[in-house]
């Protein structure tokens, strides 16, 4: 692919991701503006992103802009709780005519409410259309990490996991009840494995430490590992080398390799042997890619760089365990189930204080944005984004129907304290607390924007003598 065209792809990849985003927020904003309407609420603007407005634009009374931070939007609305530290406005001049609680109520819960229909609808695209099931499914263990907690703790290659802390696991990976999500969600000083081991009558109890990797200050804090990989049955291209021959040939990134000249191959050292063996012989290659099969014939072909470098392909392979990538049509129920549940589970680590999740692992709009791009690279990507909607849109609403000041949930819990006192929270302290809770919430998008972009300078890089094929 020639520079210009990956720049363009690049360049509709990130305005692929941006639309996304916006269409959230302006949904979620939509619910709160249609709601204001029906109740008969003054609307002063509708903005998409806070701060001041780089575009703006009155239509039958009401401004309609976009803000500079790109953090989410909001509908001003002079009559329920002052906003203005947030939304960059100004206090009406005169005092407008009292809202109910109910009126209130009805506003604040309409942009939730919002996010969950287009949450559900996206589901529902979903369940039609499919999506990758991302899943592995053994629960055997293929690697120990020598010196690794597993090792020390008794662990071997082998082991069959049956269940951690008590409950039982699906998976080496995909679901919350897989064995890499029970361990960096787990809680607690140490990790217990109950394990199945050939020629051991009766499951065995073994209890782990665990390690996390060390990352600098701006970056976030690693997650929690015990220092085990799942049994390998197959082989994985790792990367493959512009201009090298498995580049022409069509050769990409996770393509499997179901067989070299009929031969079938686990280990990626015995795979490079055979390779190095046949010097410029032509080699049959079977690839596998997203379930179906093709064959490609390659022939070494020698870099520019280095000088001494013998034939190769330009073709990285690692062993890897089966991914089961199949299309699979969860109901749409289901779907949003799954994200609650997905949600539940975080929220519950970051409040454990034996867990090692916390607020330095939530992501914010630039995080965000990162994860799409990179769903959107993958194969199936925009069945990926679809189910991402789905996730998003859900966590969305919840968050937002949390009872703290700036956040919807915030407003229907001062307009119920207002229904049952029978009067309105007084507007100076609510406004220094709608204040304080605003610079808090900046304080905390900040903060994990800076682990979003921290992130991206990566815990460390591979070294190695780079191999550069000639073009034609």
């Amino acid at each position: 692919m020639s520079i210009l065209a990956t720049t363009l792809q690049v360049i509709l990849l990130i305005a692929v991701v941006l639309t996304l985003f916006n269409i959230i927020i302006f949904v979620h904003e939509l619910g709160h503006f249609w709601a204001a309407k029906w109740r008969g609420l003054q609307i002063d603007r509708f903005q998409i992103w806070f701060g001041k407005p780089i575009w703006k634009k009155e239509i039958n009374g009401v401004q309609y802009g976009l803000g500079w931070i790109p953090a989410g939007g909001f509908v001003a609305l002079p009559q329920m709780a002052p906003m203005e530290a947030l939304e960059g406005g100004e206090k009406p001049e005169k005092p407008l005519p009292a809202i109910s609680a109910l009126d209130k109520i009805i506003v604040a819960f309409a942009g939730p409410l919002f996010s969950m229909l287009l949450a559900l609808a996206s589901a529902v695209v979903v369940w039609q259309v499919g999506k990758p099931k991302d899943f592995i499914p053994t629960q055997t263990v293929g690697e120990v990490k020598p010196g690794s907690p597993a090792e020390k703790a008794g662990l071997l290659a082998g082991d069959k996991i049956l269940s951690i802390n008590g409950r039982p696991v699906n998976g080496f990976a995909g679901t919350l009840e897989s064995i890499f999500e029970s361990v960096v969600l787990s809680s607690g000083e140490q990790i217990e494995f109950m394990v199945e081991r050939a020629g051991v009558a009766e499951p065995l109890r073994i209890v782990s430490t665990f390690e996390i990797e060390p990352a600098k200050w701006f970056q976030r804090r690693g997650l929690r590992q015990v220092g085990i990989s799942p049994l390998s049955e197959q082989l994985v291209v790792g990367s493959v080398i512009p201009n090298s021959p498995a580049d022409k040939a069509g050769i990409r990134e996770d393509d499997v390799i179901v067989s070299l000249n009929g031969r079938e191959f686990i280990d990626s050292g015995e795979a490079v042997d055979f390779i190095k063996s046949m010097g410029t012989e032509p080699i049959e290659v079977i690839i596998s890619r997203t379930g179906k099969t093709q064959k490609v014939t390659l022939t070494a072909g020698k870099p520019l760089k280095p000088a001494d470098a013998g034939p190769m392909l330009g073709v990285s392979l690692y062993p890897s365990p089966f991914h089961d990538k199949r299309i699979v049509h969860p109901g749409p129920l289901t779907q949003v189930s799954d994200s609650l549940r997905m949600m539940w589970t975080t929220l519950a680590g970051l409040v454990t204080p034996s867990s090692n999740i916390g607020v330095d692992h939530l992501s914010g709009p630039v995080g965000i944005a990162k994860m799409q791009y990179q769903l959107l690279q993958m194969d199936d990507g925009w069945r990926r984004i679809l189910a991402f909607m789905v996730l998003f849109n859900v966590n969305l609403a919840v968050l937002n129907m949390m009872p703290f000041p700036v956040l919807d949930g915030g407003h229907i819990t001062l307009a119920l304290l207002e229904k049952i006192s029978g009067r309105p929270v007084k507007a100076k302290p609510l406004e220094v607390l709608q204040t304080v809770f605003a610079l808090l919430l900046i304080s905390l998008m900040l903060f994990v924007t800076s682990k979003d972009i921290g992130d991206g300078f990566g815990r460390g890089s591979a070294g190695g003598q780079e191999v550069v094929f000639p073009e034609d």
